[in-house]
């Protein structure tokens, strides 16, 4: 049985340590560190933010609760995960109380949300965890700021497996109006350059959905962010790292021997996500240039890494399409994501110029009337299906990229992949596999257990 509550509203444990007490000091504090974080035009489902002191992680922070500022009207609930650090919790904890309170006033816990997340295996309830924790409380002045009036599911995460957060996030999902926040700071009192390496492994493993990969020293609530990177597999959603700092660039330089790392990324559905203007022409620049480059010298233009949005470094999969006169002149991309978006697309834009097989290589004659396009791709997710029949009913024209591997006649592995574009001119399901089967070099009526599919989707643009 649920425990009654011992307070309807829990106190503020962190006021005048971890943030300043008084509460037009405190929304001062929150609304400079939200100025100063650099506008985008994300729109995010879910967010990851640190949670340590706003002087050391209030930086980092803002730039995640900035990227929710124009989703602000339609987010009136926010699920918020955290690690504990003061009272162990075995999987999930949710509180009795009935608000939280700041110095910035009280927010309300969704009654709604607590009595879905108690059916769910694994979650208690106690305000003991809650009571002195500061993984939830230190978001809040944040969430106060930029949404004004929301409910709160604040769930404590002790050591549930990423499937089991799965659940709990799909129970508690909902639609636009719910906002999902993972609480976590990452490397703890590594020094100054071995806090850089640790977190930006971490942040690469964030970026490509590798949770499997995800180690015990890398972050305090790795657990959560396992669990929400397992939910992103399943429903499309695209990572974009906002920022990854440590508390030797926050809190001074002359405290670099023990620093705390922080990060913060943005979730968004894959198939609504969208790249600026801005980056798009500078994804189009650079792959206009990483082919001059080629003509010149046989190599792809050298990406100069810091100078770009974080977008633009963050690790993604794309495929670069080359035509000239509305028909084909060289495709060549990356299945996983294993580089910045912006060296991905230059790299690609070179082998499609002069490392397709299909064609012979680039002249300079050509570059003049070449028309370009980027694909970005989604995590690849499997289709399931018991028989080829399945697999086609399996298929949705005009949205699926798909990925297909089997093993050949021959015993050796094969693969073949089609953009979402493909559609346009081979609109049937059936034909459409078929085609894929002969692009990875099988008869068209191949058919065995070995073949497996996989889909994605894609942004493209010119």
């Amino acid at each position: 049985m649920p425990s009654q509550p011992t307070q309807s509203v829990r106190p503020s444990a962190i006021a005048g340590t971890f943030y300043p007490a008084d509460a037009s000091t405190l929304a001062s504090m929150v609304d400079r560190h939200l100025a100063d974080a650099r506008p985008t035009q994300l729109s995010p489902k879910a967010l990851i933010a640190p949670h340590a002191g706003l002087i050391y992680s209030g930086p980092v922070a803002g730039n995640a609760y900035r990227s929710v500022a124009d989703r602000a009207d339609e987010i009136t609930r926010v699920v918020l995960l955290g690690p504990p650090h003061r009272i162990a919790v075995q999987k999930f904890c949710v509180p009795a109380a009935t608000a939280f309170r700041t110095p910035l006033g009280d927010v309300p816990i969704d009654a709604a949300g607590i009595a879905t997340a108690l059916n769910i295996p694994g979650v208690e309830q106690s305000d003991a965890p809650h009571a002195e924790e500061h993984s939830i409380e230190v978001q809040l002045p944040f969430l106060q700021r930029v949404l004004g009036d929301f409910t709160l599911v604040p769930v404590i995460v002790g050591g549930p497996s990423p499937q089991e957060t799965d659940a709990l996030l799909a129970a508690l999902w909902g639609g636009p109006e719910t906002l999902i926040v993972i609480s976590s700071d990452l490397s703890h009192y590594h020094d100054y350059d071995g806090a850089n390496q640790c977190d930006q492994r971490f942040r690469r493993l964030v970026e490509t959905l590798q949770l499997e990969k995800i180690d015990d020293e890398q972050a305090c609530g790795r657990f959560p962010v396992k669990g929400l990177l397992n939910r992103a597999r399943a429903l499309d959603l695209r990572v974009t790292t906002l920022d990854v700092r440590n508390s030797g660039d926050t809190g001074g330089h002359e405290h670099r021997d023990r620093v705390v790392g922080y990060g913060s990324w943005a979730l968004e559905y894959a198939g609504q996500a969208r790249v600026n203007d801005e980056d798009r022409a500078l994804l189009i620049e650079g792959a206009r240039r990483s082919i001059a480059n080629g003509l010149r010298n046989g190599r792809p233009a050298k990406v100069q890494h810091g100078t770009f949005s974080p977008e633009l470094e963050t690790f993604r999969a794309t495929f670069v399409t080359l035509n000239q006169n509305n028909r084909l002149r060289g495709c060549i991309g990356s299945i996983l994501p294993h580089r910045s978006l912006i060296e991905d697309v230059a790299t690609n834009a070179h082998k499609a110029a002069f490392a397709d097989p299909r064609f012979p290589q680039l002249t300079s004659t050509e570059v003049d009337s070449l028309e370009m396009s980027v694909s970005i791709l989604s995590h690849a997710r499997p289709i399931p299906f018991g028989s080829e029949a399945e697999a086609v009913d399996a298929l949705q024209p005009d949205v699926d990229g798909v990925i297909l591997q089997a093993d050949g006649p021959d015993g050796q592995p094969r693969r073949g992949l089609f953009l979402p574009q493909v559609w346009e001119t081979v609109p049937k399901a059936e034909q459409f596999l078929r085609h894929l089967k002969a692009k990875a070099g099988l008869p068209q009526d191949h058919w065995d257990e070995s073949i497996r599919l996989w889909r994605y989707t894609t942004e493209t643009f010119h």
